[in-house]
């Protein structure tokens, strides 16, 4: 068999990821504040695109005035500052014989030399930019200096507390190892070698940082700084230190051993409890700068008054990019089509259109998707969480007639405003678990974990509830559930097991018992 080369044609049907599709399915994921920080590049680059704010009541057209308007309609202020024939011409001397120009002289006082100064007017245009006949417009907070860090505070007192520079560098190395909390990690012989100082000056310098404020900075541990908060209050007596020393046992809930060991009845140990509660376990995060983040909802969901569900798009995420077709065409009207200018316009002009086009698409999709979700999850808006349905990505996208990864970049990082609060859109998105015998309905297990918490918040302390007996009630109700899930939801809402529960209850009813017999 010989080979020879030959010419064939195929047709074929393939998907091209072009740079506009792949920036339309980036669009997707992209929230309020990301989606907003790339129409901002996109306004630099390009020259037709102009972003208009929903506030904006007035028509660029509606601000121009004419000069004839203007040279009609005069007013006595404008007449009164209209130079007169003698004074043009005194000026006009004076520029000759001086060779200079003076109509840029002071170009910003427009106020007449009759005009009285006023020192508050001066102000107040001095500090807030405006010009104001008053001082009301004057927000003086928002000249506020802004709060000190940790570390600004730490090194305000260690320029205060030592006067050896050695010192000072030593206290200066464990404000740069402070973690966010105000714990110290670190190893004071390793530090010490690095530093070329002694351990003893080291261990000096350490417990003379360990009194500055607030209480229990530079702890290296959670006993250490539960102390040095007790030290500041003169409250730690040897059964509280005893009882710090063994922290384990006391999230164990071992309350008869601690009671063992550090020589305390029931109503003593409850006291000591209640004193550790109301400490502070991170006394650095008080310091913390970073601003709040505000989440701004994507959606808004409002109830109507014929008891429909109204879905829409809010505004302030929603921003309004216009192509200003009359700059293109007054640019290209005057060029050749072989200019490169004439290229480029017409590129930019492709590229705004196709923003606006993906923008809209975005809006429409992301509507799309809420709807669903809420026709789905109707009885959780009018019932409350425990009627949360199990919901899957698939559901959804075979109701609306989309791709599940579509669903999923609509879903990510995109919030909705209810009624019953400020939910994400993946919130709705739970795990099926079985309905039990009798064919009863699936639920979510959102609605089970506020089910178990539920249970647990009603218990007493006579009858604490185990896995197994929770197990037991959910079934009554038509959950089918094992009894490992039921301890993996409990430990996942930081609920301790039974027994813990159990100890923790009888001893605070001990408590009162003794109170009230005392």
């Amino acid at each position: 068999m010989s080979l020879s080369a030959s010419l064939q044609f195929r047709q074929s049907q393939s998907l091209t990821m072009t740079p506009q599709l792949m920036q339309s399915i980036r669009l997707l994921q992209f929230t309020s504040f990301e989606l907003s920080k790339f129409i901002e590049d996109q306004v630099e680059s390009n020259p037709l695109l102009e972003v208009k704010n929903p506030s904006d009541g007035v028509a660029p057209s509606d601000q121009e005035f004419s000069a004839g308007n203007l040279a009609d309609d005069k007013s006595p202020t404008q007449e009164a500052n209209t130079p007169k024939d003698s004074d043009l011409n005194e000026i006009g001397q004076m520029e000759t014989s001086m060779d200079v120009n003076m109509d840029n002289v002071y170009p910003d006082d427009e106020r007449q030399t009759s005009e009285p100064v006023d020192l508050n007017h001066d102000l107040q245009v001095g500090v807030s930019g405006e010009i104001s006949a008053s001082g009301n417009d004057i927000d003086l907070d928002s000249f506020a200096a802004q709060a000190p860090g940790l570390r600004e505070m730490m090194s305000e007192q260690i320029a205060m507390m030592f006067k050896s520079v050695s010192d000072r560098a030593i206290a200066a190395s464990f404000v740069d190892l402070l973690d966010d909390a105000g714990y110290l990690h670190v190893d004071l012989d390793e530090l010490a070698q690095r530093l070329g100082s002694d351990l003893e000056q080291v261990d000096e310098v350490l417990s003379q940082v360990q009194t500055f404020d607030p209480p229990g900075i530079f702890a290296r541990n959670l006993g250490e700084c539960l102390k040095l908060q007790l030290v500041r209050k003169n409250r730690l007596d040897p059964a509280m230190d005893t009882l710090l020393d063994n922290l384990e046992l006391l999230a164990k809930r071992d309350f008869k051993t601690l009671k063992r060991i550090c020589h305390v009845d029931e109503a003593d140990l409850l006291e000591m409890m209640a004193e550790i509660q109301s400490l502070d376990p991170k006394p650095g995060a008080r310091f913390e700068t970073q601003g709040v983040q505000t989440i701004i909802p994507d959606v808004l969901v409002k109830n109507t008054e014929m008891g429909e569900w109204h879905i829409e798009m809010n505004p302030q995420t929603l921003p309004r990019v216009l192509v200003d077709q009359s700059y293109h065409s007054k640019v290209v009207s005057g060029l050749d089509k072989t200019h490169a200018d004439y290229e480029f316009m017409n590129e930019c002009l492709q590229s705004a259109n196709w923003l606006v086009r993906s923008l809209d698409q975005r809006a429409k999709t992301i509507v799309k998707v809420a709807s669903e979700i809420v026709k789905q999850q109707t009885e959780f808006f009018e019932e409350g969480i425990s009627h949360l349905k199990p919901l899957n990505l698939k559901s959804v996208a075979d109701a609306i007639d989309m791709h599940e990864s579509t669903v999923s970049r609509v879903t990510s990082n995109k919030y909705m405003m209810t009624p019953r609060g400020l939910f994400e859109l993946k919130y709705f998105f739970t795990v099926s678990i079985g309905g039990g015998e009798g064919g009863a309905d699936a639920h979510s297990a959102e609605s089970v974990r506020f089910k178990i918490k539920s249970m647990i918040d009603s218990e007493l302390a006579e009858c604490v509830l185990s896995d197994d007996e929770i197990v037991k009630l959910l079934k009554k109700d038509g959950v089918d559930i094992a009894r490992r899930t039921v301890a993996k939801y409990r430990e996942a809402l930081n609920i301790p097991s039974s027994v813990q529960r159990r100890r923790e209850k009888k001893l605070r009813a001990q408590g009162v018992k003794t109170k009230l017999s005392a």
